[in-house]
């Protein structure tokens, strides 16, 4: 594959834009958003600013490509984060500019729906960060997580590198935004499983990419996402899936439709995040949670293996739809050993 650029990290006291370029959840929970700012800033030290459409519910795709176009253009900021998901980011890309963002690339971060704008991103050679939502990691709760901080300093600051771990413990959501326990109190938390290691005892290294798996196929399937097996060859993949919830055929169906376009045999390893097994809609108790994560992983395993035998795989790393998040590198480099079960973040 081409080699990718990585964009200069930030310094305390650069500017980074808060987008919503898909869905602008800071007008369901404006409190929490005005915590996220806060605690953004007091974690990094950098500036946040809101644009146009940040807050603005049912902006169209126009009115978010231009204040993404914006941030890219904008000398003075230094970073960009996205406040959540939403559903269709893919209608934005057409609209996207590319000259700014290869002129001055800079570090983007977001997960969910902004697996669009990452593919984007890695269309046009430029590195990003799977990870991070202002709404959901940085201003509900009593705190931001470990893990999350740490890594949401590496991805914008510092560039180290960094083990991924497992915090012990998971939710599935959080409380109601609009809820004022939101801003002091977390959803239910349970403790979380070890991850399911499968395949040899190898060490790994090469680029992260991947993504929100429901929103990878639906961009394939539009056109708008563009998965060329020979430019995966050697890529670590990383996959998560949403709180929609997807069934154990549902995701296998999804799997095999990455195998018969050659990426799974084309990765060299691949991650599988801890999914969300209950949402606000449903709730199942903590028995059939515990059923939903296994019969999704081994659905998954069996789909796998039938594209490629060699490559470790390792399933339940909190990268995705589940809280403590790890934001993790979209193009960067990623280290899978195997034969310690180890996994290293380059934020470089």
């Amino acid at each position: 594959m081409d080699v990718l650029t990585r964009p200069s990290k930030a310094k305390a006291g650069d500017r980074i834009a808060v987008l919503s370029p898909s869905l602008a959840v800071p007008a369901i929970g404006p409190a929490v958003h005005e915590q996220a700012l806060e605690r953004l800033q007091a974690i990094t030290g950098l500036v946040p600013v809101e644009f146009p459409t940040t807050r603005r519910l049912g902006a169209g795709a126009r009115e978010r490509a231009d204040d993404l176009n914006a941030a890219f253009s904008d000398p003075s900021i230094r970073a960009i984060i996205a406040t959540a998901g939403g559903d269709d980011e893919m209608t934005v890309l057409p609209l996207l500019d590319a000259e700014p963002v290869l002129n001055d690339p800079k570090p983007v971060l977001g997960y969910s729906d902004n697996t669009n704008l990452h593919q984007w991103l890695w269309q046009h050679g430029v590195c990003s960060f799977h990870g991070g939502a202002t709404q959901v990691h940085l201003g509900p709760g009593p705190e931001v997580d470990a893990i999350h901080s740490a890594s949401l300093r590496a991805a914008l600051l510092t560039g180290e590198a960094l083990e991924v771990t497992e915090p012990g413990y998971s939710e599935d959501f959080g409380k109601d935004w609009a809820d004022p326990r939101a801003l002091h109190e977390y959803g239910v938390r349970e403790q979380t499983e070890p991850w399911l290691w499968d395949g040899p005892s190898a060490t790994v290294s090469g680029p992260g990419w991947g993504g929100c798996l429901e929103v990878l196929v639906l961009g394939l399937a539009a056109g708008r996402i563009h998965a060329d097996a020979t430019a995966l060859d050697g890529c670590v993949l990383m996959l998560e899936t949403s709180e929609i919830l997807p069934g154990r055929e549902l995701v296998a169906g999804m799997l095999r439709s990455l195998g018969e376009r050659g990426v799974l045999e084309a990765v060299a390893a691949i991650l599988l995040a801890r999914p969300p097994a209950s949402s606000p809609q449903t709730s199942p108790d903590a028995r059939a949670r515990a059923q939903y994560r296994q019969e999704q992983a081994q659905g998954a395993l069996e789909v796998i293996r039938h594209y490629n035998t060699q490559a470790p795989v390792c399933i339940g790393v909190p990268f995705g739809h589940t809280r403590p998040q790890w934001i993790l590198p979209h193009g960067g480099t990623l280290t899978i050993d195997a034969a310690s079960r180890r996994i290293i973040a380059s934020y470089a």
